[in-house]
């Protein structure tokens, strides 16, 4: 009897260790600290593309803070630096364009650098005042650096659609 307690304790005793490095090897993981960072990336990158393509020439100075709000670097200092130019072209279109992310992938990621790059299709609407709205389909790429108050979009650019001639 005292045979099988000692072996039954030691293999809870394996076993409790076996589980223990286990967990402990899950936790000090990179590729989870990885695909934990690619998913904020990604998050931010789909909810910062549908505001930084959305504005309303009614709310355009709160359309613009938001932008600004939302972007660092190089697109933050050109959007601060054309920030009357900007709000004046905005008055003079009078429209309003709702950006809405269909899709979007995480194409580069830099856990340790925090960085990251977004690819993300987007549904525009953009209706001008007192006319019909019309839905227009673009790819953007937008360039993400996390800050200690969250990620922010350093670039973004719209991507070429080629046509493969394929249907």
């Amino acid at each position: 009897m005292t045979r099988i307690a000692a072996f039954i304790a030691a293999v809870a005793t394996a076993a409790a260790a076996w589980f223990g490095y286990s967990w402990w090897d899950a936790v000090h993981d990179d590729g989870v600290a990885r695909a934990t960072v690619r998913d904020e990336a990604l998050q931010a990158g789909r909810q910062s593309v549908a505001a930084l393509t959305t504005l309303d020439y009614r709310q355009a100075e709160q359309g613009y803070q938001n932008w600004l709000n939302l972007s660092g670097g190089a697109l933050h200092e050109e959007l601060a630096r054309d920030r009357e130019g900007g709000l004046g072209r905005i008055g003079q279109a009078k429209t309003v364009t709702t950006g809405r992310v269909v899709d979007a992938a995480v194409t580069e990621v830099d856990s340790g650098g925090g960085t990251a790059e977004v690819v993300a299709s987007v549904e525009l609407e953009v209706r001008p005042e007192g006319g019909e709205a019309v839905t227009k389909h673009n790819r953007f790429r937008a360039g993400l650096t996390r800050t200690p108050d969250g990620w922010r979009v350093t670039s973004l650019g719209q991507v070429p659609v080629t046509d493969t001639g394929k249907p």
